[in-house]
């Protein structure tokens, strides 16, 4: 039997910085840190202890407990190759998805020679971990301002989100300001101005009811600008229910943003715990408004971890941040291979 060889493993120490992105900000003094690499005039550092606790603190979506009989047998046989299907699938990845790894698996199985599940399941973790890292999770905020996009269905938790980015961001030192476009809902507003006020933000507020939100978006920045604030990030509606409208409304506020300076991001939030069903709803984001980034919310609840893999091999979008909780520090930059290696164990 053939020794297996962990290509992915024997690469890591050279390729570390490129897996292990978004965490973005600037190195002391202008000089790389150990552990940091500079990448388009920000740095990207390594996840801290701290990240690691973020996601090993609640995960519920963690595989490791339904493999964890398949591995401890002392062979791959048969039902070992039905289990791992059976648990890819609960989980949510769906049946393409499952169907390809699982056809990856057997052919390293096959070409390493080895009956071990020791080196099955190191197969599995390297193989989801190479799938999440083909796209670059980096979040590009090097622009000043850089204006941030946040679109999505309501009920996903952008409010929420956007605190937990303006949060995230001013604990790297940077300035926030946040834009209040979602207009025909006051009380939307007033709840983005306590989540803001919570993340250390500013907050621009319609200055009447019913506001254009273009308008709105404007004014955010512009006060960024005049105020040298560094990231300005605009919430937009998402009122499923006027599809087309919703879809022009976001169009006009990109144009209104773009004549003033380029947009940096547009993240569009997801609701974990609702799987392919969340994905479906947001079909029309993806399609119009210009998606660079997703964010997955709510992992702390009853989302099953295939859907992060699925959810970024279907749309071709990079998870840049995920939510695990309710507080106003759950949120973090998405790292394929602290993920996988809590969703493998």
């Amino acid at each position: 039997m053939r020794a297996y060889y962990s290509p992915v493993k024997s690469a890591r120490v050279n390729i570390v910085s490129r897996i292990f992105p978004p965490f973005a900000r600037r190195s002391k003094g202008g000089n790389t840190q150990f552990g940091v690499r500079r990448l388009s005039g920000l740095s990207i550092h390594r996840p801290s202890p701290f990240d690691r606790y973020i996601y090993h603190m609640a995960s519920p979506w963690s595989l490791s407990g339904a493999l964890k009989g398949m591995f401890s047998r002392k062979t791959i046989d048969d039902e070992t190759w039905d289990d791992l299907e059976d648990a890819l699938i609960t989980a949510d990845f769906g049946s393409d998805l499952t169907d390809a790894v699982i056809e990856e698996l057997r052919a390293n199985v096959r070409k390493y020679n080895t009956t071990d599940p020791a080196d099955l399941r190191r197969m599995l973790r390297e193989t989801l971990e190479e799938r999440l890292a083909r796209l670059n999770p980096t979040l590009t905020l090097t622009a000043r301002p850089a204006v941030v996009l946040v679109v999505g269905v309501n009920g996903v938790g952008k409010t929420t989100t956007i605190g937990k980015f303006a949060k995230f961001l001013t604990g790297y030192g940077r300035t926030v300001i946040v834009g209040a476009a979602d207009t025909f809902r006051a009380a939307a507003v007033e709840q983005l101005a306590t989540w803001a006020e919570r993340g250390g933000a500013s907050i621009q507020r319609p200055q009447q009811h019913g506001q254009d939100p273009a308008s709105v978006a404007f004014q955010t920045v512009e006060r960024a600008r005049n105020e040298g604030i560094d990231i300005a990030i605009i919430d937009t509606a998402g009122r499923l229910q006027t599809k087309s409208g919703l879809m022009d409304e976001l169009a006009k506020v990109r144009r209104v943003i773009e004549k003033q300076t380029e947009i940096a991001e547009v993240l569009l939030v997801l609701d974990a715990t609702t799987g392919q069903n969340g994905l479906a709803q947001a079909e029309a984001f993806i399609e119009h408004a210009g998606v660079t980034g997703l964010v997955l919310t709510k992992l702390d609840g009853s989302a099953k971890g295939g859907f992060v893999l699925a959810v970024q091999e279907k749309t071709g979008i990079p998870i840049k941040l995920i939510g695990q909780g309710e507080g106003i520090n759950d949120l973090t930059g998405f790292t394929p291979h602290v993920f996988v290696q809590n969703l493998i164990g």
